[in-house]
């Protein structure tokens, strides 16, 4: 959330804070500003909705998801700057940083890369928070390494390789919301993921992600809310 820079805005951040616990809120590089950053945490504080921080790479243009060449030191500086700007607002409104999530590409080159995941995971026990990551990758080989807490994420409106690698999207596109919570029922029936090719693959999570700046991330989000919480619930 808080995907905004000037003028523009991204996502559908006020109505899917009815339907979501965590907020990822933008820092700054891949989108998000002062005003926005601001606004968002004051928006989720009121409702409860507990902030982590979404820290991407500097690519306003590119929303984050182009890959850069760096090294792990400039990973650490580039956490720890996005973090730290988003720990003021945190502070300012007297709520609790909860978690670290990279974005985009960021958290695609982090699972796969041992040393830039090592640096990524110095910041997050700075700051003594947990990781959100993708299970079976080097988010959770180096946090549990490391001693850094790691929360699994299920995606269900990105689709999964037969490795059970993320296939990023440049740009958003709709989800049919019943699929999304098909997604969720099978995995918590059956324990199961089915990849583009078929394959069933096996994930483990804590935390399931639905992207803000997809067209209709709110119904998706109140779909899969509905297999939660086992209740109908309708979306705004």
């Amino acid at each position: 959330m808080g995907e905004a820079f000037g003028l523009h805005t991204f996502g559908n951040d006020l109505n899917l804070m009815t339907y979501v616990d965590v907020a990822n809120v933008a820092c700054g590089f891949h989108s998000g500003d002062p005003e926005a950053m601001a606004e968002t945490v004051r928006e989720a504080a009121a409702r409860g909705v507990k902030i982590g921080a979404h820290p991407g790479l500097p690519d306003l243009v590119g929303f984050g998801r182009r890959e850069m060449k760096l090294t792990a030191q400039e990973v650490e500086n580039l956490l720890t700057y996005q973090v730290g700007a988003l720990t003021g607002f945190l502070r300012a409104a007297e709520v609790p940083l909860n978690h670290i999530k990279p974005h985009g590409s960021l958290y695609g080159m982090l699972a796969r890369d041992p040393e830039l995941m090592t640096a990524a995971a110095a910041v997050a026990a700075r700051f003594e928070v947990p990781f959100y990551g993708l299970a079976g990758t080097e988010h959770q080989k180096v946090c549990e390494s490391q001693g850094v807490p790691f929360v699994g994420e299920l995606y269900v409106d990105l689709n999964y390789g037969p490795g059970g690698e993320l296939l990023i999207q440049r740009r958003p596109e709709p989800t049919d919301p019943q699929a999304a919570a098909e997604r969720v029922r099978r995995v918590l029936q059956e324990g199961v993921v089915e990849a583009v090719d078929g394959t069933l693959l096996t994930i483990a999570f804590e935390s399931i992600c639905v992207h803000s700046d997809a067209p209709n991330s709110v119904q998706v989000a109140a779909a899969v809310r509905d297999v939660l919480d086992g209740a109908p619930r309708a979306a705004s």
